[in-house]
Protein backbone atom coordinates (compact mmCIF):
# COMPACT_ATOMS: atom_id res chain seq x y z
CA UNK A 1 0.00 0.00 0.00
CA UNK A 2 1.60 3.76 -1.47
CA UNK A 3 1.05 5.59 2.16
CA UNK A 4 2.80 8.27 0.61
CA UNK A 5 1.48 11.63 -1.54
CA UNK A 6 3.65 13.41 -4.23
CA UNK A 7 2.35 17.02 -5.27
CA UNK A 8 3.44 19.64 -7.31
CA UNK A 9 5.62 22.29 -7.00
CA UNK A 10 2.76 24.59 -7.27
CA UNK A 11 1.02 22.33 -3.58
CA UNK A 12 4.77 22.63 -2.11
CA UNK A 13 4.98 26.38 -2.74
CA UNK A 14 1.19 27.02 -1.12
CA UNK A 15 2.76 24.78 1.96
CA UNK A 16 6.38 26.50 2.21
CA UNK A 17 4.30 30.20 2.13
CA UNK A 18 2.34 28.95 4.65
CA UNK A 19 -0.91 27.57 3.87
CA UNK A 20 -1.86 24.07 4.71
CA UNK A 21 -3.87 23.18 1.82
CA UNK A 22 -3.28 21.40 -1.17
CA UNK A 23 -5.92 20.43 -3.75
CA UNK A 24 -6.95 17.98 -5.81
CA UNK A 25 -5.21 19.30 -9.16
CA UNK A 26 -1.81 19.71 -7.49
CA UNK A 27 -1.88 15.89 -6.27
CA UNK A 28 0.50 14.25 -8.62
CA UNK A 29 0.31 10.95 -7.43
CA UNK A 30 -2.54 10.00 -4.90
CA UNK A 31 -1.90 7.69 -2.46
CA UNK A 32 -3.80 4.39 -2.44
CA UNK A 33 -4.29 4.00 1.00
CA UNK A 34 -7.73 5.56 3.06
CA UNK A 35 -8.20 8.62 4.34
CA UNK A 36 -5.34 9.48 7.26
CA UNK A 37 -2.25 10.83 7.74
CA UNK A 38 0.31 10.33 4.73
CA UNK A 39 3.95 11.58 4.10
CA UNK A 40 4.13 14.14 1.29
CA UNK A 41 6.82 14.68 -0.95
CA UNK A 42 7.74 17.11 -4.18
CA UNK A 43 7.90 15.73 -7.17
CA UNK A 44 11.94 15.95 -6.70
CA UNK A 45 11.60 13.51 -3.69
CA UNK A 46 11.91 16.06 -1.15
CA UNK A 47 10.18 15.41 2.37
CA UNK A 48 7.57 18.36 2.92
CA UNK A 49 6.19 16.46 5.82
CA UNK A 50 2.91 14.64 6.66
CA UNK A 51 -0.78 15.51 5.73
CA UNK A 52 -4.08 14.83 6.32
CA UNK A 53 -5.44 13.07 3.74
CA UNK A 54 -8.82 12.88 2.23
CA UNK A 55 -9.72 10.49 -1.02
CA UNK A 56 -13.08 12.21 -1.81
CA UNK A 57 -12.55 16.04 -0.89
CA UNK A 58 -11.34 18.99 -3.57
CA UNK A 59 -9.13 19.86 -0.74
CA UNK A 60 -6.83 16.48 -0.75
CA UNK A 61 -3.91 17.09 1.99
CA UNK A 62 -4.53 19.46 4.48
CA UNK A 63 -0.54 20.14 6.70
CA UNK A 64 -0.48 18.22 9.45
CA UNK A 65 3.60 18.33 10.62
CA UNK A 66 5.76 19.57 8.68
CA UNK A 67 8.86 17.07 10.50
CA UNK A 68 8.81 13.86 7.80
CA UNK A 69 9.97 12.04 10.72
CA UNK A 70 6.93 13.45 13.07
CA UNK A 71 4.61 10.23 14.20
CA UNK A 72 1.00 11.09 13.68
CA UNK A 73 -0.24 8.75 16.87
CA UNK A 74 -2.64 9.44 19.92
CA UNK A 75 0.41 11.52 21.53
CA UNK A 76 0.61 13.37 18.99
CA UNK A 77 -2.62 14.41 18.89
CA UNK A 78 -2.51 14.62 22.98
CA UNK A 79 0.70 16.86 22.54
CA UNK A 80 -1.26 19.01 19.48
CA UNK A 81 -4.59 19.41 21.43
CA UNK A 82 -3.01 20.13 25.06
CA UNK A 83 -1.28 23.11 22.98
CA UNK A 84 -4.56 24.30 21.19
CA UNK A 85 -6.32 24.42 25.43
CA UNK A 86 -3.81 26.12 26.86
CA UNK A 87 -4.03 28.46 24.48
CA UNK A 88 -7.76 29.58 25.91
CA UNK A 89 -6.60 29.50 29.33
CA UNK A 90 -7.16 32.81 30.53
CA UNK A 91 -10.41 32.67 29.25
CA UNK A 92 -11.63 30.27 31.86
CA UNK A 93 -12.62 33.41 34.33
CA UNK A 94 -14.35 35.30 31.83
CA UNK A 95 -16.62 32.70 30.17
CA UNK A 96 -18.01 28.83 30.23
CA UNK A 97 -18.22 28.60 26.81
CA UNK A 98 -15.50 28.97 24.61
CA UNK A 99 -13.54 27.53 21.10
CA UNK A 100 -11.02 25.17 22.45
CA UNK A 101 -9.75 24.35 18.79
CA UNK A 102 -10.23 26.24 15.46
CA UNK A 103 -8.88 24.12 13.02
CA UNK A 104 -6.52 25.17 10.45
CA UNK A 105 -5.66 27.73 13.11
CA UNK A 106 -4.59 25.37 15.76
CA UNK A 107 -2.76 23.46 13.42
CA UNK A 108 -5.70 20.66 13.67
CA UNK A 109 -6.70 20.81 10.06
CA UNK A 110 -10.44 20.62 9.86
CA UNK A 111 -11.34 20.30 13.75
CA UNK A 112 -13.71 22.46 15.21
CA UNK A 113 -13.82 22.01 19.30
CA UNK A 114 -15.95 24.10 21.56
CA UNK A 115 -16.53 24.16 25.44
CA UNK A 116 -19.70 24.60 27.15
CA UNK A 117 -18.93 24.43 30.98
CA UNK A 118 -18.73 21.02 31.82
CA UNK A 119 -19.24 19.49 27.96
CA UNK A 120 -17.58 19.70 24.70
CA UNK A 121 -19.09 19.54 21.51
CA UNK A 122 -16.67 19.00 18.28
CA UNK A 123 -17.04 18.65 14.80
CA UNK A 124 -14.66 16.46 12.20
CA UNK A 125 -15.18 18.12 9.45
CA UNK A 126 -13.23 15.87 7.31
CA UNK A 127 -12.73 12.07 6.01
CA UNK A 128 -9.20 12.58 7.53
CA UNK A 129 -9.50 14.05 10.58
CA UNK A 130 -12.43 11.66 11.07
CA UNK A 131 -9.75 8.41 11.03
CA UNK A 132 -8.62 9.76 14.57
CA UNK A 133 -12.12 10.54 15.85
CA UNK A 134 -10.85 8.19 18.99
CA UNK A 135 -7.86 9.44 19.52
CA UNK A 136 -9.06 12.97 19.78
CA UNK A 137 -11.96 11.57 21.93
CA UNK A 138 -9.57 10.26 24.25
CA UNK A 139 -6.85 12.87 23.87
CA UNK A 140 -10.21 15.71 25.24
CA UNK A 141 -11.40 13.43 28.00
CA UNK A 142 -8.08 13.27 29.35
CA UNK A 143 -7.61 17.42 29.45
CA UNK A 144 -10.55 18.52 29.86
CA UNK A 145 -12.22 15.09 31.96
CA UNK A 146 -15.49 16.18 30.26
CA UNK A 147 -19.21 15.12 31.61
CA UNK A 148 -20.21 14.61 27.75
CA UNK A 149 -18.65 14.90 24.34
CA UNK A 150 -20.73 15.53 21.28
CA UNK A 151 -20.36 15.35 17.58
CA UNK A 152 -22.12 18.09 15.53
CA UNK A 153 -21.30 16.38 11.98
CA UNK A 154 -24.41 17.31 10.50
CA UNK A 155 -22.76 20.25 8.40
CA UNK A 156 -22.45 20.12 4.47
CA UNK A 157 -19.14 19.91 3.94
CA UNK A 158 -18.82 16.57 5.30
CA UNK A 159 -21.17 15.64 1.96
CA UNK A 160 -17.88 16.73 0.03
CA UNK A 161 -15.83 14.63 2.01
CA UNK A 162 -18.38 11.44 1.29
CA UNK A 163 -19.42 11.33 4.83
CA UNK A 164 -22.51 11.20 6.20
CA UNK A 165 -23.73 13.91 8.17
CA UNK A 166 -24.82 13.26 12.01
CA UNK A 167 -25.26 14.35 15.31
CA UNK A 168 -23.69 11.87 17.41
CA UNK A 169 -22.95 11.41 21.42
CA UNK A 170 -19.23 10.35 21.81
CA UNK A 171 -19.03 10.21 25.29
CA UNK A 172 -20.32 10.32 28.37
CA UNK A 173 -24.19 12.69 28.39
CA UNK A 174 -24.66 16.25 27.14
CA UNK A 175 -27.80 17.70 27.62
CA UNK A 176 -29.95 19.68 25.19
CA UNK A 177 -29.09 22.93 26.75
CA UNK A 178 -26.46 23.81 28.34
CA UNK A 179 -26.20 27.78 30.94
CA UNK A 180 -23.61 29.77 29.59
CA UNK A 181 -22.28 32.29 32.08
CA UNK A 182 -20.79 35.39 29.85
CA UNK A 183 -19.76 38.93 30.98
CA UNK A 184 -22.07 38.28 34.02
CA UNK A 185 -24.72 37.82 31.59
CA UNK A 186 -26.38 33.61 31.38
CA UNK A 187 -28.18 32.50 28.25
CA UNK A 188 -28.85 28.95 27.40
CA UNK A 189 -27.29 27.24 23.94
CA UNK A 190 -28.66 24.00 22.18
CA UNK A 191 -25.53 22.21 21.32
CA UNK A 192 -27.64 19.21 19.58
CA UNK A 193 -29.66 21.67 17.54
CA UNK A 194 -28.61 25.27 18.01
CA UNK A 195 -26.57 27.04 14.94
CA UNK A 196 -22.92 26.25 15.00
CA UNK A 197 -22.29 23.73 17.87
CA UNK A 198 -25.08 25.75 19.80
CA UNK A 199 -24.05 29.21 20.25
CA UNK A 200 -22.72 32.02 18.68
CA UNK A 201 -19.36 32.02 20.60
CA UNK A 202 -17.35 34.42 18.18
CA UNK A 203 -19.20 37.26 18.96
CA UNK A 204 -18.35 37.42 23.00
CA UNK A 205 -16.11 40.18 22.93
CA UNK A 206 -18.37 42.47 20.62
CA UNK A 207 -21.26 41.73 23.04
CA UNK A 208 -19.66 43.02 25.60
CA UNK A 209 -18.48 45.92 23.64
CA UNK A 210 -22.11 46.47 22.84
CA UNK A 211 -23.02 46.85 26.13
CA UNK A 212 -20.56 49.30 26.71
CA UNK A 213 -22.04 51.48 23.89
CA UNK A 214 -25.60 51.07 24.86
CA UNK A 215 -27.86 54.08 25.64
CA UNK A 216 -31.12 55.33 24.85
CA UNK A 217 -33.42 53.53 22.54
CA UNK A 218 -31.40 50.28 21.26
CA UNK A 219 -32.56 48.04 18.57
CA UNK A 220 -31.14 44.49 17.52
CA UNK A 221 -31.78 42.84 14.40
CA UNK A 222 -31.26 39.10 13.60
CA UNK A 223 -31.34 38.94 17.14
CA UNK A 224 -31.41 34.84 16.89
CA UNK A 225 -31.42 33.61 21.07
CA UNK A 226 -30.89 37.48 22.14
CA UNK A 227 -27.73 37.42 23.28
CA UNK A 228 -26.50 41.00 22.16
CA UNK A 229 -30.23 42.31 23.05
CA UNK A 230 -29.13 41.04 26.75
CA UNK A 231 -25.92 42.93 26.75
CA UNK A 232 -27.99 46.10 25.50
CA UNK A 233 -30.20 45.93 27.95
CA UNK A 234 -27.30 46.82 30.59
CA UNK A 235 -26.76 50.41 29.52
CA UNK A 236 -30.11 51.13 27.08
CA UNK A 237 -33.55 52.56 28.46
CA UNK A 238 -35.41 50.28 25.95
CA UNK A 239 -34.65 47.09 23.50
CA UNK A 240 -36.33 45.83 20.43
CA UNK A 241 -35.20 43.02 19.04
CA UNK A 242 -36.15 41.73 15.67
CA UNK A 243 -35.95 37.80 14.45
CA UNK A 244 -37.73 35.84 12.25
CA UNK A 245 -37.59 33.04 14.05
CA UNK A 246 -40.20 32.05 16.60
CA UNK A 247 -38.38 29.25 17.77
CA UNK A 248 -35.23 31.43 18.44
CA UNK A 249 -37.38 34.38 20.04
CA UNK A 250 -38.69 32.13 22.31
CA UNK A 251 -35.89 31.27 23.29
CA UNK A 252 -34.71 34.64 23.91
CA UNK A 253 -37.57 35.37 25.82
CA UNK A 254 -36.27 32.61 28.63
CA UNK A 255 -32.77 34.51 28.60
CA UNK A 256 -33.97 37.48 28.89
CA UNK A 257 -35.90 35.74 32.05
CA UNK A 258 -33.14 34.09 33.14
CA UNK A 259 -31.47 37.21 33.78
CA UNK A 260 -34.22 39.05 35.03
CA UNK A 261 -34.48 41.55 32.20
CA UNK A 262 -37.44 43.24 31.53
CA UNK A 263 -36.65 45.99 28.95
CA UNK A 264 -36.51 44.05 25.87
CA UNK A 265 -39.64 43.68 23.36
CA UNK A 266 -38.69 40.72 21.04
CA UNK A 267 -40.88 41.42 17.30
CA UNK A 268 -41.43 38.83 14.90
CA UNK A 269 -40.75 40.00 11.92
CA UNK A 270 -38.09 40.30 9.07
CA UNK A 271 -35.54 42.51 9.64
CA UNK A 272 -35.60 44.06 5.80
CA UNK A 273 -39.34 44.56 6.57
CA UNK A 274 -38.64 45.86 9.88
CA UNK A 275 -35.93 48.65 9.09
CA UNK A 276 -37.61 49.89 6.01
CA UNK A 277 -41.13 50.43 8.45
CA UNK A 278 -39.02 52.08 10.66
CA UNK A 279 -37.59 54.67 8.22
CA UNK A 280 -41.21 54.91 6.67
CA UNK A 281 -42.08 56.36 9.76
CA UNK A 282 -39.63 58.05 11.42
CA UNK A 283 -38.42 55.98 14.67
CA UNK A 284 -34.71 56.88 15.70
CA UNK A 285 -32.48 54.51 17.89
CA UNK A 286 -29.59 55.72 20.07
CA UNK A 287 -28.08 51.84 19.43
CA UNK A 288 -28.44 49.78 16.62
CA UNK A 289 -27.04 46.09 16.32
CA UNK A 290 -26.78 44.27 12.94
CA UNK A 291 -25.57 40.74 13.22
CA UNK A 292 -27.05 38.99 10.09
CA UNK A 293 -26.61 35.55 8.88
CA UNK A 294 -23.89 35.13 6.45
CA UNK A 295 -25.77 36.27 3.23
CA UNK A 296 -22.84 35.14 1.26
CA UNK A 297 -22.23 31.98 1.73
CA UNK A 298 -20.08 31.39 -1.95
CA UNK A 299 -18.51 33.45 -3.84
CA UNK A 300 -21.27 33.44 -6.92
CA UNK A 301 -23.74 34.87 -4.22
CA UNK A 302 -21.50 38.09 -3.00
CA UNK A 303 -23.03 40.41 -5.41
CA UNK A 304 -26.37 39.77 -4.16
CA UNK A 305 -24.85 39.85 -0.63
CA UNK A 306 -23.68 43.15 -0.60
CA UNK A 307 -26.73 44.41 -1.98
CA UNK A 308 -28.34 42.92 1.32
CA UNK A 309 -25.57 44.08 3.14
CA UNK A 310 -25.80 48.02 2.01
CA UNK A 311 -29.66 47.82 1.95
CA UNK A 312 -29.38 47.28 5.98
CA UNK A 313 -26.56 49.24 6.66
CA UNK A 314 -28.18 52.11 4.72
CA UNK A 315 -31.35 51.79 6.94
CA UNK A 316 -29.55 51.47 9.93
CA UNK A 317 -27.93 54.24 9.47
CA UNK A 318 -30.79 56.29 8.62
CA UNK A 319 -32.47 55.10 11.84
CA UNK A 320 -29.67 56.47 14.18
CA UNK A 321 -30.58 59.53 16.68
CA UNK A 322 -27.86 62.10 16.78
CA UNK A 323 -24.67 61.07 18.53
CA UNK A 324 -26.40 57.58 17.79
CA UNK A 325 -24.32 54.54 17.71
CA UNK A 326 -24.23 51.83 15.49
CA UNK A 327 -22.18 48.12 15.82
CA UNK A 328 -22.67 46.31 12.42
CA UNK A 329 -21.06 42.60 11.58
CA UNK A 330 -20.61 40.06 8.88
CA UNK A 331 -19.65 36.63 9.10
CA UNK A 332 -19.55 35.80 5.26
CA UNK A 333 -15.92 34.73 4.82
CA UNK A 334 -16.05 35.90 1.07
CA UNK A 335 -16.91 39.60 2.27
CA UNK A 336 -13.24 40.69 2.41
CA UNK A 337 -12.27 43.51 5.26
CA UNK A 338 -11.45 45.51 2.32
CA UNK A 339 -14.99 44.73 0.46
CA UNK A 340 -16.77 45.34 4.13
CA UNK A 341 -15.41 48.84 4.33
CA UNK A 342 -15.99 49.87 0.90
CA UNK A 343 -19.39 48.90 1.77
CA UNK A 344 -19.99 50.69 4.75
CA UNK A 345 -18.70 53.66 2.80
CA UNK A 346 -21.22 53.62 0.44
CA UNK A 347 -24.14 52.88 2.43
CA UNK A 348 -22.96 56.10 4.57
CA UNK A 349 -22.96 58.33 1.23
CA UNK A 350 -26.48 56.90 0.45
CA UNK A 351 -27.50 57.60 3.61
CA UNK A 352 -27.32 61.15 3.60
CA UNK A 353 -25.73 60.80 7.13
CA UNK A 354 -22.62 62.22 8.14
CA UNK A 355 -21.04 59.44 9.98
CA UNK A 356 -17.85 58.31 11.55
CA UNK A 357 -15.82 54.97 11.69
CA UNK A 358 -15.44 54.75 15.52
CA UNK A 359 -13.32 51.39 15.54
CA UNK A 360 -13.53 48.13 13.82
CA UNK A 361 -12.66 44.49 15.81
CA UNK A 362 -12.43 40.87 14.62
CA UNK A 363 -11.95 37.71 15.96
CA UNK A 364 -11.58 36.51 20.11
CA UNK A 365 -8.48 35.04 20.95
CA UNK A 366 -10.29 31.70 20.68
CA UNK A 367 -11.20 31.76 17.14
CA UNK A 368 -7.46 33.00 15.83
CA UNK A 369 -7.09 34.38 12.11
CA UNK A 370 -3.99 33.45 10.82
CA UNK A 371 -2.35 35.59 8.17
CA UNK A 372 -1.26 33.10 5.90
CA UNK A 373 -4.64 31.43 5.68
CA UNK A 374 -7.42 33.45 5.20
CA UNK A 375 -10.01 30.62 5.78
CA UNK A 376 -9.08 31.03 9.50
CA UNK A 377 -10.81 34.57 9.44
CA UNK A 378 -14.36 35.30 8.61
CA UNK A 379 -15.82 37.79 11.57
CA UNK A 380 -15.21 41.33 11.02
CA UNK A 381 -17.17 44.33 12.60
CA UNK A 382 -17.27 48.27 13.04
CA UNK A 383 -18.61 50.74 15.33
CA UNK A 384 -20.15 53.84 13.01
CA UNK A 385 -21.26 56.89 14.91
CA UNK A 386 -24.05 59.15 13.37
CA UNK A 387 -22.44 63.24 13.90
Amino acid sequence: MNAEAVVSRKGAHRWAKGHPWIFRSDVVRRPNGPPGAVRVRDESHHPLGWGLWSPASEISIRLLDPNPDAVIDAAWWHERLARSVARRARLEGETTAYRLVHAEADGCPSLVADRYDRWVVVQLLSAGIEFYRRDIVDSLQSLLAPSGILARNDVAVRTKEGMARETVLLHGDVPREIEVSEHGIRYLAAPWDGQKTGAFLDQRENRALVGRLARGRALDCFCYHGSFALLLARGAERVTAVDTSAAALARARENAARNDIRTIDFVDADAFDFLRAAESSGERFDTIVLDPPAFAKTRNTLPGALRGYKEINVRAMRLLAPGGMLFTASCSFHLSKALFLEMLERAAADSGRRLVLRGMSFQPLDHPEVLTIPETGYLKAAVVEAM
